[in-house]
């Protein structure tokens, strides 16, 4: 009998494929990639033509030593690697590296590790795709190039150990861009003016919203005057319906996001958790089944089978009227990712209480997520009643709208942020009516910066603008957090000073690296070698000159900045040196030069040259814990003056106050006064 050899990427994934293959396959893992480019150089020859120089990753050898021996004994070798780029270069260097000949082996995918799909995929065995594999070499290079030709610099100028990404210095860039925004905005005061009214026959009052702008309280006076005594008519009554359509079924960007929301995960455990869902989990009575499909995809798209399973499933649980009319459009390019289906769960009669002893809490609550998400995609939408009143009262418009849920469709398995029920009491009211005024309600607002970039948030924003794929959003992030660059602090991002004295110096000497349209359209370059349009050595040799030149031009300007340690005045209590400012994982910090004789260190608290406005001391640059940037009195926690902001030196002309830099402008720190000055207004 033929004796098969199938090699997965992951234990996990051979065990549960193993279960439904017959005793004359053997199941091996290779735990990933098995070579890859040497660590201890660039592993790309300019000169020979931009040839990849690979290696055995260290630690391999003896798990292709012992690939090596299961092949010699199989008639047949299966690569079952991920249906992705990656896991086609996978498949192909384990091609190479066990000196497979082509007749002796076939490629496979299966976009679930269900029996069903495993054995399908080996009827349906092809030949190694090499535009995927080309595609992935592509991206290698390009990333491999960046890394190694600019993190040199970055260890000139800054600190060594710190890295430059093709990817992740443009995520970077735009954190510290949206600080940028966030430290320069002025906030600007609104009002809105309610007014709670009273109609003939209605029980409950109806609060009516002012159409119009109040930019100012002199501006809101002059309205209140106006309405002072007025009659409220109804002068146009509308009633209607709503549907709310059904969310689409998660892709990798989305249920990260997703995730992140409504769980409070990571990017990294999202990816970590979904991946053991798609490899399999040992369910009681049923041993090792991949619950998810494949968790890596741009797609929105359903299989038939899996949508008449979806219908089946829906009409029988929660009746006809349920079951939804999906048709499904992506609206992009054919992709890898978007080769195979969205993730869902691989059968719905492992509904999440079914299988809820077997997971552990995150587990269950991802799969749950997962599970319900793809449910309601396949359901109906949700229909509202809604009415709107518009009303007139002395010149002055006002509007009162109310929705009644009237079928809950898709929203009886899965909540949105777009649920919108207000039942107000706006039966029986039409048009000519007039209203009493109650009362007027006033609110003063100021208007909000831009929000701080979460995990999930820039996620979304990579996704828009093209910049990197599914595979790459969390460990893009996770680098970044890795290298200090950015700290997390209650779901938000913010950028530290170690992250911001890397951008600048990227933005300076790297600005195409750091371009978002540049990274954005290199990613179109990718998907032109994966569609076979384009050869992936044409973009690595247009890529490399401009890439070497800017190299060699920062070089050139950094020859001439010697870096050296900036002596301080202040003394090291243990040697008696002066101590010396060095840069760490969160920025700088006074050490001893005497090092490692003396190891003295101590925070570096940088004096601004503004003293403190509640107890006259000095105003220095602080760090959390976490290393986000902020400024307080030298003489904390006694005093506990601090600000985000940078204060300036000149101070406020109107109450004398400190101000604090926003952008190109000096605002005064105090909500009161709130003066605003352009900055060249303070040059002397």
């Amino acid at each position: 009998m033929a004796k098969n050899l199938v090699i997965v990427e992951s234990p996990a994934k051979a065990k549960t494929i193993k279960k439904f293959l017959g005793t004359n396959y053997e199941v091996i893992a290779s735990n990933g990639h098995v070579r890859d480019l040497p660590k201890s150089q660039m592993g790309v020859s300019p000169e020979n033509n931009f040839e990849p120089k690979y290696i055995t990753i260290r630690g391999k050898g003896d798990i292709l030593a012992k690939l090596r021996k299961e092949v010699k004994k199989a008639d047949r070798v299966f690569l079952a690697t991920d249906p992705d780029r990656e896991g086609e270069a996978i498949s192909w260097h384990l091609s190479q590296s066990l000196k497979l000949d082509d007749s002796q082996y076939k490629r496979i995918t299966f976009n679930e590790i269900t029996k069903q799909a495993v054995k399908n995929s080996i009827k349906e065995a092809r030949e190694i795709d090499m535009n995927l594999v080309d595609a992935q070499q592509a991206r290698r290079m390009l990333d491999r190039m960046v890394g190694y030709q600019i993190s040199p610099i970055l260890w000139a100028k800054i600190k060594r150990g710190l890295s430059a990404g093709r990817v992740q210095s443009v995520a970077l860039r735009l954190i510290c861009d949206r600080e940028n925004e966030i430290n320069a905005f002025i906030p600007e005061e609104y009002w809105t003016l309610e007014a709670i009214l009273k109609a003939t026959g209605v029980a409950k009052p109806i609060p009516a919203k002012y159409v119009g702008e109040v930019g100012s309280k002199e501006q809101l006076d002059t309205v209140m005057k106006k309405l002072k005594g007025a009659e409220f008519s109804v002068k146009e009554v509308k009633e209607g319906t709503r549907v709310m359509k059904a969310p689409n079924p998660f892709t990798t960007s989305t249920l990260q996001q997703e995730a992140s929301k409504k769980l409070n995960f990571s990017t990294q455990k999202t990816m970590r958790l979904a991946q053991q869902l798609y490899e399999g989990v040992d369910i009681k009575g049923k041993g090792t089944i991949g619950l998810i499909t494949y968790l890596r995809t741009d797609s929105v798209r359903i299989s038939e089978e899996a949508q008449a399973a979806a219908k089946a499933y829906i009409e029988s649980h929660y009746g006809k009227e349920y079951v939804g009319d999906i048709k499904v459009e992506n609206g992009k390019g054919k992709r890898i990712q978007d080769a195979h289906e969205a993730i869902r769960p691989t059968d719905l009669n492992l509904s999440p209480v079914i299988v809820k002893e077997n997971l552990s809490r995150d587990l269950f609550r991802l799969y749950q997520l997962i599970y319900n998400r793809f449910l309601a995609s396949q359901m109906q939408g949700a229909t509202y009643r809604t009415t709107s009143v518009k009303m007139d009262a002395a010149g002055e418009k006002f509007t009162a709208s109310a929705s009644k849920l009237e079928f809950d469709g898709f929203m009886s398995v899965y909540k949105t942020d777009d649920e919108a029920t207000t039942s107000l009491p706006l039966e029986g009211i039409k048009k000519g009516d007039v209203l009493k005024l109650q009362s007027l309600e006033d609110k003063q607002h100021f208007t909000q910066p831009p929000a701080h970039y979460t995990e999930a948030l820039l996620v979304k924003t990579l996704e828009e603008l093209g910049i990197g794929r599914p595979s790459t959003y969390a460990p893009t992030i996770t680098t970044i957090l890795n290298r200090h660059y950015i700290v997390k602090e209650q779901k938000n991002l913010y950028v530290t000073e170690l992250g911001e004295a890397v951008n600048q110096m990227m933005m300076k000497a790297f600005p195409v690296i750091v371009d978002v349209e540049f990274t954005a359209n290199m990613e179109s370059l990718l998907d032109s070698v994966e569609e076979g349009n384009i050869g992936w050595k044409t973009i690595i040799e247009n890529f490399y000159p401009d890439l070497d030149e800017a190299v060699k031009k920062a070089e050139r300007d950094l020859e001439n900045v010697k870096i050296e340690d900036e002596v301080t005045d202040v003394e090291c209590e243990e040697c008696g040196r002066k101590m010396v400012i060095k840069y760490g994982p969160h920025g700088k910090f006074l050490a001893c030069p005497g090092f490692p004789e003396c190891r003295n260190t101590k925070p570096y608290y940088e004096k601004i040259g503004v003293a403190c406005p509640d107890c006259g001391k000095d105003i220095v640059l602080r760090k959390t814990k976490k290393g986000r940037k902020y400024y307080g009195c030298e003489d904390n926690p006694t005093c506990e003056f601090m600000t985000w902001q940078k204060p300036a030196v000149t101070p406020c002309p109107k109450c004398g106050g400190i101000t604090v830099e926003k952008g190109n402008k000096l605002a005064c720190i105090k909500e009161d006064c709130a003066h605003v000055m352009d900055k060249k207004e303070t040059t002397v």
